[in-house]
């Protein structure tokens, strides 16, 4: 069930960019919370399963295909036996990304979105500071990972999206042959959603706790009102995925909104 907004004093389409002077909407949950199934299912249901989700280098994804490989995934995380509150590791910017990170959290399982562009001895603690079971890798970056596995007591498994690499298993495989239909994982607003890694300015780097309530409350308090975001907009962020500006623009803003992303997997550049 999706959460519900009590209404402001004005519409939103009605306040400029400058107007602060009408308090946000009250965001109030049901005790029943999922936020990959509120993301995804609000569309269904509303009739845009054919509307484009995602755009990325290998073509479109509708909100229903999308929908169905979330729920595969789901599956496939349970089946590879990790539980509620289990941690995973995530990769580059592809329709794999949200495929992976919402069918994850569909199943209870806590993604922790990574940055591409660290180094073989920072992926080491980042895994094994989070205890991850799992790690899905974008293949240029496998060789980095894979060499974990029989070095961290708690990392179990190696999943490679896009060309396969040997003693891994591959992305798409992984997911092809499960259902498309998946339960939500019975958690609740201030359950533990996912997690974010600080840069490591200050130290080592830390783990920042999301809730399962926070990524709507973004999208609700501040790309709807503020950037306006509508169903027929089409985004790109410059801020990748595992960034949390770029996790919003690129994912949570586009999706509670209906709307569609780019997403590219290389750094962008002039």
């Amino acid at each position: 069930m999706p959460p519900r907004l009590r209404p402001a004093s004005k519409r939103n389409d009605e306040l400029s960019h400058t107007d602060h002077s009408v308090s946000p909407p009250r965001i109030t949950f049901p005790r029943a919370y999922n936020a990959a199934a509120d993301l995804l299912e609000r569309h269904l249901a509303a009739g845009r399963g054919n509307e484009i989700a995602f755009i990325d280098d290998a073509g479109p994804c509708s909100y229903a295909s999308l929908a169905q490989r979330v729920n595969r995934c789901a599956n496939a995380w349970r089946r590879l036996g990790l539980r509620i509150e289990d941690r995973a590791v995530l990769l580059h910017d592809s329709v794999d990304f949200p495929v992976a990170f919402l069918g994850a959290i569909r199943a209870g399982i806590v993604p922790i979105p990574c940055n591409t562009m660290l180094t073989a001895a920072d992926y080491e603690f980042l895994v094994s500071d989070s205890r991850a079971r799992a790690v899905v890798v974008s293949a240029p970056l496998a060789p980095m990972i894979a060499p974990l596995k029989g070095r961290l007591p708690f990392f179990e498994h190696v999943i490679v999206s896009g060309p396969r690499v040997d003693g891994a298993a591959n992305f798409a495989d992984w997911i092809a042959g499960e259902p498309t239909q998946s339960p939500a994982a019975p958690t609740t607003p201030d359950d533990v959603c996912f997690w974010l890694y600080s840069s490591g300015s200050t130290g080592t780097p830390k783990g920042a706790v999301h809730l399962h309530s926070d990524l709507i409350n973004t999208a609700e308090l501040y790309a709807r009102p503020i950037l306006r975001l509508r169903e027929s907009d089409i985004v790109f962020s410059a801020a990748k995925l595992f960034f949390a500006y770029g996790l919003d623009n690129a994912l949570t803003f586009p999706l509670a909104a209906g709307a569609t992303a780019i997403l590219m997997a290389e750094r962008p550049t002039p």
